[in-house]
């Protein structure tokens, strides 16, 4: 199967980003490599890209499609950057993008069980040698740890039904597949309601919980100050609330404490025409900042 990747808000990122043409750049969310194939065909021969991603066979397929000696990969969360640069005796980059949504290829892809559309195994981890699956989250995890998951990740209204249609459906038969959870929710819901499925809170929570999403995003914002030069930026891409809050925030700190400049006063969304050629931009919001 080919996967299609459109990098979301690519132009302007640049814009905002590639200041040294022949600077040192982090991609620390590679996926499918399409923002750094992108950024590359406006760099500098000098210009460096370090990708960073917990999915291998995303690494790869980025690797064959970039095909640039000027990235190089690292199977490794972006919240392993600092020490990869102290291995390499760099003293810091010139930009970093943390696009934290999913790759099209996790999503289209029946068998990492992201998916609401596609029946699949009720995986949900990006890096496939961890050993927390939602599947065991959903078949292990005792009412208040599910009930509470839904409401902090998913912000679901009827978390508490869920969790109690869980523990019900799990004492009969495992949850093991999309499919079962997906239906699982509708009956909680009587049935679809509206444009979004009702199951895409709860899809979203487990898949938040199951790779500890939020304390890798708090993390990341944690190690600016070691990784970034003077003069240098950092670009984040959000796709829910929650993640969006963590950056509004911490951007808004470290402004205030006068070593950081925001760029992005508020966040930006893509334009109208780039959100009617891919609808997966339509949740997407930017920030930007510059360390001084």
């Amino acid at each position: 199967m080919q996967w299609t990747h459109i990098p979301i808000m690519a132009k302007e990122i640049a814009d905002f980003l590639l200041k040294n043409p022949n600077g040192l750049y982090v991609d620390g969310t590679l996926g499918l490599g399409g923002h750094s194939r992108y950024f590359l065909n406006l760099l500098g021969p000098q210009a460096r890209i370090l990708g960073f991603d917990k999915d291998q066979e995303a690494l790869q397929i980025a690797q064959e499609r970039v095909n640039d000696s000027r990235l190089s990969v690292y199977h490794a969360s972006y919240n392993k950057i600092p020490d990869v640069l102290e291995q390499l005796h760099l003293h810091g980059v010139d930009g970093a993008l943390f696009d934290l949504g999913l790759s099209s290829y996790q999503l289209d892809n029946p068998t990492r069980g992201f998916s609401i559309l596609q029946d699949g195994p009720l995986d949900m981890r990006f890096d496939l040698s961890a050993p927390l699956t939602a599947e065991t989250i959903v078949n292990t995890w005792p009412l208040n740890e599910l009930e509470r998951i839904l409401l902090e990740y998913g912000e679901e209204r009827q978390a508490t039904a869920i969790a109690l249609a869980i523990m019900k459906q799990r004492r009969e038969e495992p949850i093991r597949t999309t499919a079962q959870l997906k239906n699982l929710v509708e009956k909680v819901y009587h049935g679809r309601r509206g444009k979004t499925h009702p199951a895409t809170q709860t899809f979203q929570a487990l898949r938040i919980a199951c790779n500890q999403e939020l304390e890798a995003v708090a993390q990341m914002l944690g190690m600016l100050d070691q990784i970034i030069k003077s003069g240098g930026r950092v670009a984040v891409l959000t796709f829910h609330s929650l993640e969006d809050r963590l950056v509004k925030n911490c951007f808004k700190k470290l402004a205030q404490n006068g070593d950081w400049v925001l760029l992005t006063k508020h966040a930006q969304s893509p334009q109208y025409d780039e959100i009617r050629q891919n609808r997966r931009a339509r949740s997407a919001k930017l920030r930007v900042i510059e360390r001084k």
